[in-house]
């Protein structure tokens, strides 16, 4: 099965797979329900469906849309498959005890591998390879990895309070729905999916979790490098990389936060406390 080429199609495609998909998990949850819930900032029992179904949602979109070159498909396919896989994967051996880019790096450093330094290693060659399939010349696919395995960590980052992350990736992603071809196409598919778990997410039923997260952030990416030559790659990985120097900043700062303008848009559709 395959749909025509354009943003409204894959955009459908993961918007409807992502409601199905949460539907169905929340329906059956793969191990049972207990395996999936988790309590956030509030001390409210939420489920990660909402993510697990998105990720599904970005992940189909990406194969059957049509328009979209076949090492692009691939590369979109491969990132976000790999970052749900990773980011599932933490979300359930992962200790709250460490966390943050820092605390696996100083494991690493000390000879012990956590949860989520293989999430770290696994969606970066994950990313490079991704890369490798859009850019074939070795700096393009380095600047292209360094994109996908960025956003893909930035929004994860965001993932701390309700709807934070996903309308994060609704005002990244945004940007590139005025593109037609490729970059379209591929920018539509994580902000319908994010846009279909949004009510779910700020209502406190449901959470992105890192593998909802990471997904999203990754599509995000390769919509990112397909739309940018190499100057704009680099921009783009500049950027992302500061982000992750300062990751706590950039999750928890009261400053930025509690910003006007920011504030408003971030409290936007929560619970009250």
């Amino acid at each position: 099965m395959a749909f025509s080429s354009g943003r409204v199609p894959g955009a459908l495609v993961a918007a409807g797979a992502a409601r199905a998909g949460y539907a169905l998990l929340r329906a059956e949850p793969p191990g049972g329900a207990a395996r999936w819930e988790r309590k956030n900032h509030a001390g409210r029992t939420v489920d990660l469906h909402g993510g697990l179904a998105a990720a599904a949602g970005v992940a189909l979109a990406a194969a059957v849309t049509r328009g979209l070159p076949g090492r692009t498909r691939t590369a979109a396919v491969l990132a976000t498959v790999a970052a749900t896989a990773c980011g599932a994967y933490d979300d359930q051996a992962g200790s709250a005890d460490e966390r943050g880019l820092g605390a696996h790096l100083r494991a690493l450093a000390d000879g012990r591998v956590t949860s989520g330094a293989v999430k770290l290693l696994g969606i970066g060659a994950a990313g490079l390879a991704a890369g490798a399939l859009i850019g074939r010349r070795p700096v393009d696919a380095v600047l292209a990895g360094v994109v996908i395995a960025g956003s893909a960590h930035l929004v994860n980052l965001l993932d701390v309070a309700p709807g934070r992350a996903a309308k994060a990736v609704l005002a990244a992603g945004a940007p590139g729905l005025l593109r037609g071809g490729p970059a379209g196409a591929l920018a539509a598919a994580p902000v319908a999916a994010a846009a279909a778990v949004l009510a779910d997410d700020l209502g406190e039923r449901t959470m992105l979790g890192d593998a909802g997260a990471h997904a999203l952030g990754a599509a995000l990416g390769v919509s990112i490098v397909t739309a940018n030559g190499r100057t704009g790659r680099a921009l783009h990985a500049a950027v992302l990389v500061a982000l992750a120097a300062v990751g706590d900043k950039v999750s928890h700062s009261d400053a930025l936060w509690t910003a006007p303008g920011i504030r408003a848009v971030d409290a936007w559709g929560r619970l009250p406390r």
